[in-house]
């Protein structure tokens, strides 16, 4: 063992850093999370032990199920619409008869290096009831103002397009690069045989990018169930708008009651690891991994 450290210990020292990274601020923070979880605590002070009180009282809190229902909800349309969008923009600009292909990408991009705070911002004056520019378009076709955000029937609707809108364009990126990888002999053998565009695209197109858009579904899963801004600065009545971990941070960081906080944050973890695993193993399945 010593014999393998001192033989690779240049790439040894080239990784090292990584792990005391990780060691420091992500293992110890997330075993003290564990741990915090079964006390009750303040932020400061000595954690007093409550065994499973905080795990029972989110049994019994509403709060934390319609956050829960609520990123369920940013969850499926985030993966549907994000992944339908970025294989649709991706096709387009890897498209033969699409000229200024740099510039399309550019603006394609944009929005995703924009401060979500900022575009959350200019989000809730386009939706605003009152002036917002969206119910001024829609009062020209004779639709009555719509209360996006004061209404639970749409309340949630600005934050599902605001995340999707940001987080398009990356996942578009990452599909383009699978789509360039694509040898156009495949595609040249198909148009030999009779076979159209759009059966080049489900026949060719889509198998060949089936491990980019599962890759893309693990990080919008855990994406969306982390999802914080988006909620936070477009709120809607109550907690209509509230996801997780946003109740998570206000649990911890205004109610300061960190110990109810990191169970929900144990929480958050457990879900996002079952899901990951069921998404690893329905891939296993098709023969794919």
């Amino acid at each position: 063992m010593l014999k393998n450290i001192k033989k690779y210990r240049a790439p040894y020292l080239f990784i090292l850093p990584f792990f005391i990274l990780f060691f420091l601020f992500q293992l110890i923070p997330t075993i003290w999370t564990f741990y915090i979880s079964f006390t009750e605590w303040k932020g400061i002070g000595d954690p007093v032990w409550c065994g499973t009180d905080n795990y029972q009282k989110i049994l019994i809190d509403n709060l934390f199920w319609e956050s829960l229902v609520n990123t369920v909800v940013y969850w499926i349309t985030g993966m549907v619409l994000i992944l339908v969008l970025a294989v649709i923009i991706a096709s387009l600009l890897n498209s033969s008869s699409l000229n200024h292909k740099s510039f399309f990408k550019t603006v394609t991009f944009l929005p995703n290096i924009c401060a979500a705070i900022a575009m959350g911002l200019i989000f809730r004056m386009l939706f605003d009831e009152n002036t917002g520019l969206i119910n001024e378009f829609l009062g020209m076709f004779g639709v009555g103002s719509v209360g996006w955000l004061t209404d639970t029937r749409y309340s949630k609707i600005p934050v599902i397009l605001l995340n999707v809108w940001r987080n398009t364009p990356w996942f578009t990126m990452i599909v383009l690069s699978g789509l360039l990888n694509i040898s156009t002999d495949y595609y040249e053998a198909a148009t030999v045989d009779g076979a159209g565009k759009l059966k080049q695209f489900f026949y060719i197109t889509l198998p060949l990018l089936r491990n980019i858009l599962f890759f893309c579904s693990i990080t919008i899963t855990v994406d969306s169930w982390k999802l914080f801004n988006e909620s936070y600065i477009l709120p809607g009545p109550g907690a209509s708008n509230t996801s997780l971990f946003q109740y998570m941070y206000e649990s911890g960081f205004n109610v300061f009651n960190m110990g109810y906080a990191s169970a929900i944050g144990v929480v958050l973890i457990i879900i996002l690891g079952i899901l990951s695993a069921v998404q690893f193993v329905a891939r296993r399945k098709q023969g794919e991994l």
